[in-house]
């Protein structure tokens, strides 16, 4: 992928920013992760439940080396570059043929975005111009998850793809047993995603190998947080599981009142998830052990974002809520 040619300035301006974000607490990504460098992710749009079959963005960022569904592995849902302050300008829209449920990745200029057409898109930030689409056979929920200039994404037609983010070629696919709403999460040359069939998948980066699976009570569609060579996921059974991300088995599984829709959020030694019993729940990642729970007046689809001791996340209630 060609790099664009900052000039003086601007790399002057980068030094500056990365100054500036090395002054803030990391969110301690996992060893586990190839690419990571203590850094929080930069900030761009995440809302997952767009509306408008459009892609709507208005100002570039500070990338790093990977790009996924809330952030980071972790799932932190937070992002170190600034966002715009005020509106300005719309600088580019592009057009679908259908609903955008995926949320975009954005990384060295490009974002991607499946749409419920059946293409995953990858279109330059700067220009709005379509750089490739690739063709499935069913709507993309899941949102993509870049690394190692791969993206990977999920798809209704229960399909989990890996292509090239160069020229959109398929690098491999592997073939779950329903659909595939969750967005995948890559640690260490492993891709984890959960699936309509029930099951938790763990499969090897570069060639697609199945290296196990773990089966829960009912269909997953939360997304799977990685930090320390744990992975953690909800399902709709009412469960949240922490498994070794190497060999699948559990390390220690929570019950709430009702199903898991929201993709848990690791910080500081604690997992944050919602439930449609319409609690937020904080747990002790090593034991599973419940350090607090908040009661809302509805269920929580929402997936929480964790930031300076502070947990952030919407309901159905029509609340959003900050907590300390």
């Amino acid at each position: 992928m060609k790099k664009r040619i900052f000039s003086i300035v601007m790399i002057v301006y980068i030094l500056v920013l990365s100054s500036l974000a090395c002054s803030f607490e990391s969110e301690n990504l996992s060893p586990d992760v190839v690419v990571e460098q203590e850094t929080l992710l930069p900030d761009i749009a995440t809302e997952s439940e767009n509306r408008s079959p459009h892609i709507i963005v208005g100002s570039e960022n500070l990338l790093p080396e990977f790009a996924m569904f809330r952030a980071d592995p972790a799932h932190t849902g937070v992002y170190a570059g600034p966002g715009p302050k005020q509106f300005n300008e719309l600088i580019w829209e592009f057009k679908t043929d259908d609903y955008i449920k995926s949320s975009p990745a954005v990384l060295d200029g490009v974002v991607y975005f499946g749409s419920l057409d059946g293409y995953l898109y990858a279109v330059d930030i700067n220009t709005g111009q379509e750089q490739w689409k690739f063709k499935t056979n069913g709507g993309i929920y899941s949102s993509p998850a870049v690394s190692d200039e791969v993206v990977y994404f999920g798809n209704f037609d229960d399909y989990l793809y890996a292509l090239d983010i160069n020229t959109g070629q398929e690098k491999w696919k592997f073939k779950a047993d329903d659909g595939v709403f969750s967005s995948p999460a890559v640690s260490n040359g492993v891709v984890c995603f959960g699936s309509w069939d029930g099951y938790l998948y763990a499969l090897e980066a570069n060639t697609g190998q199945e290296q196990w699976k773990f089966k829960t009570g009912d269909v997953i569609y939360s997304s799977p947080a990685v930090l320390d060579g744990v992975v953690y996921f909800g399902g709709y059974d009412g469960y949240l599981y922490a498994l070794d991300i190497y060999t699948g088995q559990e390390k220690w599984k929570f019950k709430a009142d009702d199903f898991i829709h929201s993709s848990p959020a690791v910080s500081d030694g604690v997992v944050y998830f919602g439930s449609w019993d319409g609690y937020l729940y904080a747990l002790d990642i090593s034991t599973g052990q419940e350090k607090w729970k908040f009661k809302t007046d509805a269920g929580v689809f929402s997936s929480p974002a964790v930031l300076d001791g502070g947990v952030y996340f919407g309901n159905y209630d029509g609340y959003i809520y900050a907590l300390k």
